[in-house]
């Protein structure tokens, strides 16, 4: 018997489409003559889906009692009866009732599959094992219905049935996915923006992962070994030195340009494993390549580039990052081109980013010596060129002497004078000029071997010689040390530019001063001190104490010499730049007196920034005392207004007033005088709130408790609410008084723009750690243009009657729920009406 073939149809998320999806597969089988019945299909009440059954052959399920509840499951022994091409079997993950044959769906699909029958399955993807911890960090919601890997990739076919996030929230919001009643909750815990666009990725990405399992299958098995770029993967080569940080960070920023590019890390060991490498940085960089998703691998070569490349190779790797040669220009031209060289050669198709690092040989930002003309070290390789160019030169030349060769001879001198010259500038030149002088004379100009001179005519040439030479030598000197002058200049202004560049990026200005001027100088440390606070550092200080007077002085070097120097430039009055390390020459100071100019604004820049802060609170405080003024004098009239004309109206009256008419009077003075009482508690508490002087006891309140308290206090009865907290919520930490008049605000406000015959609903629900209050209404909801008002004080949508209070009950609730450390947001409800939120920590022990 042949088996059954099984395709998978997998989502993110509940209501994307799934078994919709899997029921349309289905018509068109049928449409095809195909033998297809539904084994079981959960419509969970959406309309669309059951339609989509309708012309379908469905095989009635089984009926399974336990403990006193009757269960559908799917009869899988029907099923086998029935022999069809093709079976229909929703949610593949689906955990069946105590009593059937196997204890969850996919084994009953199993048993189909070795019945030779087809099955059409749908899974979502917090069901797969390996990803439920995963899924359960992202939404906070366990699973505990899961299928193994295993399984799922042994199906013939997986296809991901996709939605986008916000079109899932728009079906659900509309009531496609849940009843009306589900919907908010839904939307703000498992159904959250970031929730759906997580677990979107992560579906992707686990079948991008299955497709490239198999796509590497196939090639072992068919021995294609040239690349093919499915994807991009990115090989880092390490060596355990200090530049490991930035090619992994470069990796990954390649990877990350195309969506599942994959990171990996090699590192060659040597066989007989005595290669220099660092332990630590290597272990500190497979940390580093870890956290960026990346992995990390080692491997045995004697041949460094050929065991980079074979590895490239049998990774499918489409780019290869590799650092630019530590080594100085005459180590690469004593031992040849090194790694990089030979791994672009052997690399093929496979692209070689090498890149440069604050580690390699010349690559250090520093900024050249101003003084001088050319480095030391090319003044020695002058001196060695005429020492060892000198002789050979002359050994050459004598070789091929003859009575016609002397012009040849000086001139070949001349020349090697001038290469000294260009390489190591004037004194070289000098040198090698005397020496071949001496060397013309000794073994060219007759009479030989003696340093005598016959013709005054030789004697004007050799002094001639030596004069062009030292010519040559100055222009030499001279263009050395304009092309000196040149590179500090654009040193210095790179320096400035990247400093400049990096606090408009958004770093911090003070970190990126010593930073840089740390490295510019080449100093061991650099620090900004106002008083005795450190406000950056760069670098490890000089030995010396940085309150000891001794250590160093204002504006120069201080006591001491070597790298032991520190020096104190003073900023503003209270601000310094402290330098250790090497002492200032006199050029450097021009430029770190631009340096201290700039610090010295951002200095100035931080003030203000830090004045204009300490004034805001002011000026919110002002604000809110000229919205109090007005409130006064515009609210309280009324209701104190209202009581003095009944008190009036009673005194002046007296006995002429019948029953009714005095009843009446009193009713609108208590009335008066109670609003009037509401009115000063609110601006006494919104007074608190303004200041930061709020009381608040936290304690472990149940909501089961408390709401009913707020319902009694607002004589609220069942016909105009509607509860729904569920019995097995978590206590939460909350002041029970604050949070009773947080929802006695909100309620009273829900219920005042809630249009008649529609209740408003109080929900609860417990999300990770936190437990949100919802208070729901079906009313006209807040404008667009008016929502980031509606928690300010003394703001109100209207002035409809004179029963209207302040405008302080949102903002109340708000600085209550705050101080309670919780937040309180607005909602738009699904179908129309405000859902205020409040969101605060639940006891977790």
């Amino acid at each position: 018997m042949k088996q059954g073939r099984l395709r998978v149809l997998l989502g993110a998320a509940p209501g994307v489409g799934k078994t919709y999806a899997m029921l349309e597969e289905g018509r068109r089988l049928r449409a095809q003559g195909k033998d297809v019945v539904v084994a079981v299909v959960e419509t969970h009440g959406r309309a669309a889906t059951k339609a989509m059954t309708a012309g379908f052959e469905i095989i009635p399920r089984a009926r399974i009692s336990h403990r006193g509840v009757e269960l559908e499951e799917m009869d899988l022994d029907a099923v086998l009866a029935r022999a069809p091409g093709y079976a229909l079997v929703d949610e593949l993950a689906h955990t069946n009732a105590p009593g059937l044959a196997h204890e969850k769906r996919w084994r009953d699909v199993e048993t189909l599959l070795d019945a030779g029958i087809d099955v059409i399955s749908t899974v979502n993807i917090q069901h797969i094992e390996s990803l439920n911890d995963v899924v359960q960090q992202i939404t906070g919601v366990p699973q505990r219905e899961t299928i193994p890997d295993a399984v799922l990739r042994e199906a013939d076919q997986i296809e991901v049935v996709d939605l986008a996030p916000q079109a899932l929230r728009d079906r659900l919001s509309e009531g496609v996915v849940y009843p009306a009643a589900r919907i908010d909750a839904a939307l703000s815990n498992y159904f959250r923006l970031g929730n759906l666009t997580a677990l979107r990725e992560l579906a992707l990405l686990w079948l991008a992962d299955e497709v490239d399992s198999s796509l590497q299958k196939y090639r072992a098995e068919h021995g294609i070994g040239q690349k093919w770029e499915a994807r991009e993967r990115v090989v880092v080569a390490l060596t355990g030195g200090p530049e490991g940080e930035t090619l992994i960070r470069r990796g990954s920023r390649i990877a990350a340009r195309s969506a599942g590019g994959q990171l990996l890390a090699v590192h060659v060991t040597s066989q007989d494993g005595l290669r220099d490498t660092n332990p630590g940085a290597l272990a500190a960089q497979r940390m580093l390549v870890e956290s960026l998703g990346g992995s990390f691998h080692q491997v045995v070569g004697s041949d460094v580039p050929e065991a980079l490349v074979q590895f490239a190779r049998a990774s499918n790797a489409t780019q290869l990052v590799i650092g630019v040669s530590r080594r100085s220009r005459l180590a690469a031209l004593l031992t040849g081109p090194g790694i990089g060289a030979t791994v672009i050669r052997e690399s093929g198709d496979i692209d070689v980013h090498i890149v440069t690092h604050s580690a390699a040989a010349g690559s250090r930002i520093s900024l050249p010596r101003s003084r001088g003309s050319l480095t030391i070290r090319r003044r020695v390789y002058g001196f060695v060129l005429a020492l060892v160019g000198g002789p050979l030169l002359t050994w050459l030349l004598a070789s091929m002497r003859n009575d016609d060769s002397i012009t040849s001879d000086v001139l070949s001198y001349q020349l090697l004078v001038v290469v000294v010259a260009l390489v190591g500038g004037i004194w070289p030149a000098l040198f090698a000029a005397v020496l071949s002088g001496f060397t013309l004379d000794f073994f060219f100009v007759d009479p030989l071997y003696t340093v005598t001179v016959d013709e005054p005519f030789h004697l004007l040439a050799l002094i001639l010689y030596v004069v062009i030479a030292v010519l040559v030598s100055i222009v030499v000197d001279q263009a050395a040390r304009r092309s000196r002058a040149a590179r500090r200049s654009a040193a210095e202004s790179e320096l400035i530019a990247s400093v400049a560049g990096e606090v408009l990026r958004g770093q911090d200005a003070f970190q990126a001063f010593v930073s840089r001027t740390r490295e510019a100088f080449g100093l061991t440390g650099v620090r900004i001190l106002v008083g005795d606070r450190v406000l950056a550092a760069d670098g490890e200080p000089a030995g010396t104490g940085v309150g000891d007077s001794a250590s160093g002085r204002a504006g120069g070097a201080a006591s001491g010499s070597g790298d032991d120097s520190v020096d104190r430039v003073p900023v503003n009055d209270e601000a310094v730049l402290e330098l250790h390390g090497r002492a200032l020459q006199s050029s450097d100071r021009r430029l770190l007196s631009v340096i201290v100019a700039q610090l010295a604004s951002a200095l100035a820049n931080a003030d203000l920034e830090e004045t204009a802060r300490e004034m805001a609170p002011l000026a919110a405080a002002d604000k809110v005392r000229s919205a109090l003024l007005a409130a006064v004098g515009h609210d309280l009239r009324r209701p104190l207004a209202g009581a003095t004309a009944a008190v009036t109206g009673l005194r002046t009256s007296g006995a002429s007033l019948s029953d009714d008419d005095r009843d009446e009077l009193l009713d609108t003075a208590e009335t008066s005088l109670k609003s009037l009482t509401d009115l000063l508690t609110n601006l006494l508490d919104v007074s608190r709130v303004q200041a930061g002087v709020l009381a608040v006891n936290l304690q472990p309140v149940d909501l089961v408790d408390l709401v009913p308290a707020t319902l009694d206090e607002l004589e609220v009865g069942p016909a105009e609410v509607d509860l729904d907290i569920p019995t097995d919520l978590p206590a939460i930490q909350a002041d029970p008084v604050l949070l009773e008049r947080v929802l006695a605000n909100l309620l009273s406000n829900a219920m005042k723009y809630s249009p008649a015959g529609r209740r408003v609903v109080i929900a609860a629900s417990a999300f990770h750690d936190v437990v949100q209050i919802r208070v729901i209404d079906a009313g006209k909801g807040v404008p667009e243009d008016r929502r980031d008002d509606i928690f300010v004080p003394f703001q109100r949508l209207g002035d409809t009657d004179n029963t209207t209070g302040l405008g302080l009950g949102l903002a109340l609730a708000k600085g209550f729920v705050e101080g309670m450390n919780g937040t309180l947001e607005f909602e738009e409800t699904p179908l129309g009406g405000s859902t205020m939120v409040v969101t605060l920590q639940a006891v977790t022990s």
